[in-house]
């Protein structure tokens, strides 16, 4: 560090930068530089082995960032791009002495100029500008300078981003993904190289549709470890550029891993017991199980319904249960678990009811089949009258006509549809809110160059014409949002999932991971947040949209490996992926209302009746229900119904005029694995 006095006011400056590196957060909003620029200042960003002072001129802002005199000392920025492409980065610096004070530029991790060398500027209160280009992602970028010899950093006023220009043209599929060395818990899946016309940055790895792993550009292969023995793993491979620009997927490999030699299950939990019933929720305690090597997990359990799973090491041998559901009688035991996948024998059984309802907004209170037959029933849509429904069906490309009598009738397929083999096809569909005089009805469907929003004629009977009204959305296996709902505005709200390219969904010039609104002829609607389709931004893959009695915007959306949410969606809001999964406090972006864990829930459609959010879930196989807390916009305690009874639950619309639901099932698909004809459609009643 130069020499130099700091001042009571320079002292209170650089307490404010430790005391924002302590709590760990993130810089101020950035204030525009110019027209090209967006401009961020050194004493806002993240400081180690430095501080923040002004005891110097002709600096920007308040102040500038005054680095300790060793190797190591560093800024960090973090950068937020509307798009992918290259980066102008200028840095504005003093250097007062004689010798040059090196630094390595980091971008997201990787050097990008080793040792770039800042000169001296005559004196400290002479400022100068380094600049260098380097690709950046759209989102969020961390851009760190590092001191590289003990004479530390130069003084920094400043950092100046730029997007300059933008590569946009994607690699190449990796292909022929295979697997080798395969043991009980790890594999190595090795792939063919992808192609990019400036260079594969890193490939991503994928179960299904959760990120599995990564690699370097440079690699076409990765050992998985921490693998469950004797299961099969859907691995699939993509590339992409440091652009982030996203191949499209390789080929799907099936692989599984050896069976445990350990068949020795462990014991029996001691007994299981209960305390603290409340409404919704239960203690447990039980005593702990032995194994020959160890316990890895307990499994609160109703039959083979699994409530709930304890980890740790060892697992605990207490929980609390939440998100029972009222009024309801539950039966309840414990078993183990070791790493070879070995279940002991079960606890003792407990049963219980939990106490009466303490709500307004009533409750499930029957359920009962409207019809069978159905093959991965997908959009819901009641037609005005209240007499019929529209419903899809995802991999035939069929909508059907259903009817509260149980009548189901086919009047027509969508042109163009094509599958993904995962979680694309013929998704939303919705009636226009003018349908007497018009006839319209609007479908979300996958097609041969992305995913679509089309308009088709019904005239009661049969389906007529077809007409593209938005393209431009990308698909993929998996993540391809697809709900449509119109709104009281006359609008018509999309969901889009970022189609396994996580940057996109920061991308406000991407159609890709938002909440779209948009005329029903196909235009963008006035008053959108960013003068094109976007209302809001920030999401993985989005299934649920329901409008609550105050006209706000509810919305559920599937988390990768953390958390679930169920968002109250506002224009022009970040809803933080992939920078945030779940609650997080990064500046500008907005959190959940509600989280769950994947197994609980990765909801689907969701419905209101009575100021009380039902919430499907296709892995957590139950329906939530998330009341409003009147007209404020915060949620009481969630409770589950109907856990593990019918399977994967996709879609759940409120029947116009009743206190019902209409919910159905996808147990068909490529994770319920059930035969053709297997999904059904039930009446649930509210009292």
């Amino acid at each position: 560090m130069h020499t130099g006095t700091l001042t009571t006011s320079q002292g209170r400056v650089a307490a404010l930068a430790a005391l924002l590196l302590c709590t760990a957060l993130v810089q101020t909003v950035p204030q525009p530089a110019s027209a090209a620029a967006t401009r961020y200042e050194a004493e806002s960003a993240t400081i180690v082995k430095g501080a923040a002072e002004s005891n110097h001129s002709g600096y920007s802002g308040t102040g500038f960032v005054n680095g300790d005199n060793v190797v190591g000392s560093y800024v960090e920025f973090t950068v937020d791009t509307a798009s992918a492409g290259t980066g102008k980065i200028a840095v504005r610096y003093s250097n007062g002495t004689a010798d040059a004070r090196p630094a390595d530029v980091a971008v997201n991790g990787t050097v990008v100029s080793a040792a770039r060398a800042f000169d001296a500027t005559t004196d400290w209160n002479t400022w100068a500008t380094s600049t260098l280009t380097t690709p950046v992602k759209a989102g969020s970028n961390k851009i760190r300078l590092t001191s590289t010899t003990a004479n530390g950093l130069p003084n920094l006023d400043y950092l100046d981003m730029t997007v300059t220009s933008s590569d946009t043209e994607a690699p190449t599929a990796p292909t022929a993904p295979s697997c080798s060395g395969i043991t009980e818990n790890s594999l190595t899946l090795g792939w063919g190289a992808a192609t990019d016309n400036v260079g594969v940055a890193a490939y991503d790895i994928y179960e299904h549709g959760n990120k599995f792993g990564e690699a370097p550009g440079t690699a076409t292969t990765k050992n998985l470890t921490g693998l469950t023995p004797g299961t099969t793993y859907n691995l699939t491979v993509f590339a992409r550029d440091a652009a982030g620009n996203v191949s499209s997927v390789s080929p799907i490999v099936d692989c599984t891993t050896l069976r445990s030699s350990d068949t020795t299950a462990p014991s029996a939990p001691g007994t299981l017991s209960t305390s603290g019933l409340t409404a919704n929720s239960v203690a447990l305690t039980w005593g702990a199980s032995t194994d020959d090597k160890a316990v890895t997990a307990y499994e609160v359990r109703s039959g083979s319904t699994v409530y709930k799973t304890v980890t740790g090491t060892p697992p605990a041998t207490t929980t609390t249960l939440t998100g029972l559901a009222c009024a309801s009688p539950y039966s309840l035991d414990v078993v183990a678990q070791d790493a070879a996948g070995n279940t002991s024998p079960p606890s003792n059984t407990v049963t219980f009811t939990t106490p009466d309802c303490a709500t307004d907004g009533g409750v499930p209170s029957g359920i009962a089949t409207v019809s069978g037959g159905w093959s991965i029933p997908w959009g819901t849509y009641w037609m005005p009258d209240g007499k019929s429904a529209l419903v899809t069906e995802r991999d035939s490309f069929k909508v059907l006509k259903a009817t509260p009598d149980g009548t189901r009738t086919q009047v027509g397929t969508v042109p163009n549809a094509v599958t993904t083999d995962g979680e694309g096809g013929l998704l939303g569909v919705a009636v226009d809110p003018k349908w007497s005089t018009n006839h319209y009805v609007y479908f979300m469907h996958t097609a041969s160059e992305g995913n679509r929003v089309a308009r088709m004629t019904y005239d009661g009977s049969s389906l007529g014409g077809y007409t593209v009204l938005l393209q431009g959305i990308k698909k993929s296996r998996y993540h391809n949002g697809g709900r449509l709902l119109f709104g009281p505005d006359g609008y018509l709200y999309v969901s889009t999932g970022e189609a396994q390219t996580p940057d996109l969904a920061q991308d406000k010039n991407s159609l890709n991971g938002k909440i779209l609104r948009m005329t029903p002829d196909g235009k963008a609607a006035p008053g959108n947040p960013f003068g094109n389709y976007v209302y809001s931004y920030g999401h993985r893959n989005p299934q649920g949209l329901a409008f609550d009695r105050n006209g706000r915007l509810w919305e559920a959306e599937f988390g990768d490996s953390k958390k679930d949410e169920l968002n109250l969606i506002k224009p022009g809001k970040n809803y933080g992926w992939p920078v945030c999964e779940g609650t997080c406090t990064t500046d500008g972006m907005t959190n959940p209302k509600k989280t769950w864990n994947i197994s609980e829930a990765s909801p689907s459609g969701i419905a209101i009746v009575r100021n009380v959010i039902y919430m499907a879930a296709l892995k957590g196989e139950r329906l939530w229900r998330v009341p409003i807390t009147g007209d404020t916009e915060n949620l009481g305690t969630p409770s589950a119904y109907y856990v593990g009874t019918y399977g994967r639950l996709r879609t759940v619309t409120k029947v116009p005029g009743q206190d019902q639901l209409w919910l159905s099932t996808t147990n068909c698909d490529n994770k319920g694995n059930e035969p053709d004809g297997s999904d059904k459609l039930f009446r649930v009643s509210i009292t």
